[in-house]
């Protein structure tokens, strides 16, 4: 599992290093359908075998059973959420319908954390490392955090070089812990920037992936019994 978040963390933050070079060479849309066409695939194998060997190795806790466990996971993972996918990109981009560009954001989610993707994986993984309780779930954990920890130095290095002065400022008006900027007076959080549409459809995601959970015993042994689900294992 290492291995395979290793491998992700190469393709999707070195895609992210050659953004600016790829893009002066082939043009942003062509780099990225070839980032998407690198970064999917291999995000789609390890979300595969996670779902296949989550409870393996061993069971180092088992809180299943304990009363309110249940609502605070989902409670914790639908935060968890709001942050991974705060909606502060078009999601026309992805596919490269609309050209992609690289944006300095400063207001909703962005002031409450400047790395809220960062923030998103660590409240997930501490959900779902307190559901689980494997050791296999706590390398998935410090794999997923450890990359998410250097995105953000790299993330913070990249937005420098490319906007200089302007991201300067952005960081000392911003925190990477939540909330930090705020209580140090640095910051202000403007409630209505938060209600954005986009929020109405995390809310939906966070309803749609909790009824598709009873499906995961189901994806987890497809992915066993398929050619790579066999190889990998």
């Amino acid at each position: 599992m290492f291995t395979l978040l290793l491998i992700f963390a190469v393709i999707h933050s070195g895609g992210a290093a050659l953004r600016s070079r790829a893009e002066a060479r082939i043009g942003a849309r062509a780099w990225r359908l070839v980032f998407a066409a690198l970064s999917i695939p291999s995000a789609v194998v390890v979300i595969g075998y996670f779902l296949a060997h989550r409870y393996d190795g061993i069971r180092l806790w088992n809180l299943q059973g304990l009363p309110g466990m249940v609502p605070l996971v989902w409670i914790v993972t639908a935060i968890s959420f709001l942050f991974l996918y705060p909606a502060t990109y078009n999601l026309l981009e992805i596919p490269a319908v609309l050209k992609p560009q690289v944006r300095l954001y400063a207001t909703g989610i962005i002031r409450i954390s400047r790395h809220p993707q960062a923030v998103g994986q660590i409240l997930w993984c501490l959900s779902h490392a307190l559901w689980i309780g494997s050791s296999f779930m706590l390398v998935t954990c410090a794999g997923l955090i450890g990359h998410h920890l250097f995105a953000v130095w790299h993330g913070d290095r990249r937005l420098k070089q490319r906007f200089g002065d302007a991201f300067d400022k952005l960081r000392d008006e911003t925190s990477v812990v939540p909330l930090a900027a705020v209580i140090e007076g640095r910051q202000t959080i403007i409630w209505t920037e938060l209600v954005r549409p986009a929020q109405l459809g995390i809310a939906i995601a966070v309803g749609v992936f909790w009824w598709a959970h009873r499906y995961i015993p189901i994806g987890g042994m497809a992915f066993l019994h398929s050619r790579l689900g066999e190889l990998l294992s």
